[in-house]
């Protein structure tokens, strides 16, 4: 859980902006994606509206191209980022963020015919696991699974494949590209999620916030505020179920 909803957010006590104006992009679905009819959807899409409700307050969604989407805070041309814009990025570099509306573990995927064991340091003894090359899911195996023999791959796709074909008994990667594909058509039941999840952050970082400029205190302030209130009033399930596949986190 993000927030403690034991605890009941208070509203801060500040100038309330005459509106928000958020940019994200649109070409990383299930977060920000066009429809066939070119409206622009997502799960940031519609958090960022959940949020301005929440807020009383008007609110524009612009789109850019993600590497651009930095640099309309700079310029002042966005007041807040929703694009899942990692704050370990170069892209994030001399930004602020809220505090963190997700988090993407890394999970373990085998085969359904139960072929692999349930993954731990000690079963996975010279167990062959793929992974994407290069990728923190890899330098998080090699750390914490060392005794594994680690295969990496060029590509989700090259990894998939080499489960599915039986080139690996288990393959470990992103929490939420892996979900989507055990729901869609291409896994074809194949596979499930084994073991996990995995939040290390020093692998995966602290999570997704909504980028700002450092000097919005009081814009980071009512969007921290924001969240919990729509965590709290069971809004942000709702988005969750609504584009994410069961079983991610």
């Amino acid at each position: 859980m993000l927030w403690d909803l034991q605890q009941r957010a208070e509203k801060p006590d500040v100038t309330l902006p005459r509106q928000i104006r958020f940019v994200t992009a649109d070409d990383y679905p299930p977060f920000n994606f066009i429809l066939p009819d070119g409206t622009l959807s997502g799960f940031n899409v519609d958090l960022a509206r959940a949020l301005c409700n929440e807020l009383a307050l008007p609110c524009s969604i612009q789109v850019r191209r993600f590497d651009l989407v930095a640099n309309s805070l700079r310029d002042r041309s966005s007041d807040a980022v929703i694009a899942s814009l990692s704050s370990r990025g170069s892209f994030a570099e001399g930004l602020a963020f809220t505090a963190p509306y997700y988090r993407t573990p890394g999970r373990f995927v085998g085969r359904v015919d139960g072929s692999a064991p349930e993954p731990s340091p000690e079963s996975t003894k010279n167990l062959a696991i793929g992974v994407r090359l290069g990728s923190a899911h890899e330098a998080f195996l090699r750390a914490a699974f060392p005794q594994a023999r680690v295969v990496p791959y060029d590509g989700d796709l090259a990894l998939r494949s080499a489960l599915r074909a039986k080139d690996v008994p288990l393959i470990f990667g992103d929490s939420i590209t892996l979900g989507l594909w055990l729901n869609g058509s291409e896994a074809a039941g194949c596979c499930m999620f084994r073991g996990g999840p995995y939040l290390d952050e020093r692998f995966f970082g602290p999570g997704i916030g909504i980028a700002l400029r450092q000097d919005n205190r009081n814009l980071r302030r009512l969007l921290d505020y924001a969240l919990k209130r729509v965590a709290e009033r069971g809004v942000y399930a709702e988005l969750y179920l609504k584009y994410f596949p069961p079983g991610v986190f």
